[in-house]
Parts: C-alpha cells; sequence; structure tokens
C-alpha cells in the first residue's frame, strides 16, 4: 500500500505570507502535510490564510516542532532543497530526479519529506547532514534567487507531474477530431486543380513531387473537418479572383484593340 504523498517541511519560516504562498502551491499539486520549525513569528498568524487564498487545509492542519529532527522524526527519506554548497557528502538531484525517488518510496509505502530552508539563510548545514540527498534547482547562475514559494512550487509540480501529467479535462471539451482522409484528399485535389489552372507546377516533370510535398505539409496540421471547409473556401475565393483578374484584362486587351482599330 502506497504512503501518502511528502511531507514539506518549512524550517524557521519568517514571513506569514510566504507560509500561505507555500500552502496554495501544496494545495495546487495534490500536498497538504506542512510542517514548520519553529517559525520566527509563532505559529497561528491569520495573514497566512489570508496569503493562502482559500487553500486552507494544509494550514489548518499544519503541526508546528522545536526543530528539524524532530519534524522528519518519522519519515525514512528527506531530501533538503538548497542551492550553496554545504561541503556534505549526499547524492545532488534536480527536482525531476528527486521526485522520481520520492514515488519510488511511497509506492513502497514509506513516509518522505522535503525540506526547505528560511527565506534569509536557507537550511544549516547541520540540518542537511539529517537529510538523504540534496535537490537543487538549476536555475541561471546569473541570478540564483528564488523565494520560498517558487521552490516549494517548482518541487510540488514535478512531484504532481508523477501523479497526473494529462491536462485538465476541461481543456479537452472543445478539441474536435481530425478530418478523415476522404475529407483531406478532397482538399488536396481541390488546391492541385487549381495549382494547375494557375500553371503553378513547373516544369511539368516535377509536378509529383510538388504535390507529395504540399500534401505532407497539409496533413501535418491535422485540420478538423471545419479547417478543411475553411481551407476550401480560401482556394475557391483565390481562383474567383484570379477570373475577375482574367476578366479585367481580357476587357483591357479588348478595349486597347478596338482603340487602334478605330478609324
Amino acid at each position: 500500500m502506497s504512503a501518502p504523498p511528502p511531507a514539506i517541511i518549512l524550517s524557521t519560516p519568517q514571513m506569514a505570507e510566504n507560509i500561505g504562498a507555500v500552502a496554495r502551491v501544496m494545495a495546487n499539486f495534490g500536498l497538504s502535510d506542512l510542517r514548520l520549525v519553529t517559525p520566527r513569528d509563532g505559529w497561528p498568524q491569520e495573514r497566512a490564510w489570508a496569503s493562502a487564498s482559500g487553500a486552507d487545509w494544509p494550514l489548518d492542519n499544519a503541526r508546528v516542532f522545536g526543530s528539524v529532527a524532530e519534524a522528519i522524526a518519522d519519515l525514512t527519506l528527506v531530501l533538503a532543497t538548497t542551492a550553496r554548497n554545504r561541503e556534505t557528502q549526499l547524492p545532488v538531484l534536480t527536482p525531476r530526479q528527486a521526485a522520481a525517488d520520492l514515488h519510488a518510496r511511497v509506492a513502497a509505502g514509506q513516509a518522505v519529506g522535503l525540506l526547505f530552508g528560511g527565506e534569509r539563510a536557507g537550511l544549516e548545514t547541520a540540518d542537511i547532514a539529517l537529510c538523504q540527498g540534496i535537490v537543487t534547482i538549476p536555475v541561471d547562475e546569473r541570478f540564483r534567487s528564488l523565494n520560498l514559494a517558487q521552490a516549494v512550487a517548482l518541487n510540488c509540480y514535478e512531484w504532481r507531474l508523477g501523479v497526473d501529467e494529462t491536462p485538465r479535462q476541461a481543456f479537452a471539451h472543445n478539441a474536435l477530431p481530425p478530418a478523415d482522409q476522404a475529407a483531406m484528399m478532397g482538399l488536396y485535389e481541390h488546391l492541385e486543380a487549381e495549382l494547375d489552372e494557375a500553371g503553378f507546377f513547373h516544369p511539368p516533370e516535377k509536378r509529383p513531387s510538388m504535390t507529395r510535398n504540399l500534401r505532407v505539409a497539409l496533413g501535418r496540421a491535422s485540420f478538423t473537418d471545419q479547417e478543411v471547409s475553411t481551407f476550401r473556401g480560401v482556394i475557391t475565393a483565390l481562383s474567383r479572383g484570379r477570373g475577375r483578374v482574367l476578366a479585367k484584362l481580357a476587357a483591357q486587351k479588348a478595349a486597347a484593340e478596338a482603340a487602334r482599330n478605330k478609324p
């Protein structure tokens, strides 16, 4: 039987607003076990609930501990998140690699957690030494600073991908299936007929390769039936416009001939 999702442990968090923001991203990605180690301003703090924007359950059930050792006592795997080299001989992982390890442990029924340091100085070396690995987010070297909620969000997001990597179903409700091949063949032949009429395929011996390239490009677009109809309407409009241009040129030529033949 699998264990619950990872606990999020915040060591000496300073601002209630940041704690609320962490609860908000935890709720976004399906985590709820929030543990606070000696929050600077005590606990609870109303400003945290205001910052959570309705994600109250991680805050309502948050537990406060006097030390990191106490907060992680029931966990079998704890990964410390830090961007600084603390001279510890621990495996260093990206959030994606860490999420894979966490999922494997949870699937085996083990309780796991991610440890985050305070806003000012991050984690102490002594606290990292209690962990079994380090998670470092691969940010740009020119600016490595992330706020607390950002760091939690990136790690929770990677965890969530292992739970469900599909988009929300609501976004698929208006997705239409691609047109069938009969509709696409009608489009190909319509376009090719008009291009023949316009003299596009020149020299003639290149026509097979040119039509093949056009069909590949159009097929790659995966048109819906509505898009096929729209595209064919475009072809028809262009061909009619060409007819009007030709008729205008013919009329101009006839007028010029008449003017030259006028006594």
